[in-house]
């Protein structure tokens, strides 16, 4: 064997070894960011769901506010009732989806 042989066998060896070096690193990074996954989901999910009841009750809050402000029309509104319905309707979804949540993470 020549020279240049064994260069070119010793350069292929040690490329070869750095690139198994990295991908093992990043197998590694990538196997802490999959476990640090489920409670980033929970975190953000809860994050939501606060913003959703927060928005729900202040939508509430406006409504029962026109709703004292002006009786006689908010009884004639059938939106109004429909909206009210819709709100408790997204509360009860939050608080289920919320309950699926814990019990699978």
């Amino acid at each position: 064997m020549t020279n240049s042989d064994y260069l070119l066998k010793a350069a292929i060896k040690k490329v070869t070894e750095k690139l198994n070096e990295i991908v093992a690193e990043k197998i590694e990074e990538a196997t802490n960011i999959a476990q640090d996954v489920p409670e980033i989901i929970k975190k953000e999910f809860e994050t939501l769901k606060e913003e959703i009841i927060e928005e729900a009750e202040r939508m509430e809050k406006e409504v029962c506010q026109n709703r004292n402000t002006d009786n006689s029309k908010s009884n004639q509104d059938p939106n109004l009732s429909e909206a009210l319905r819709e709100i408790n309707e997204i509360k009860r979804k939050v608080e289920e989806f919320n309950m699926q949540m814990n019990n699978t993470i």
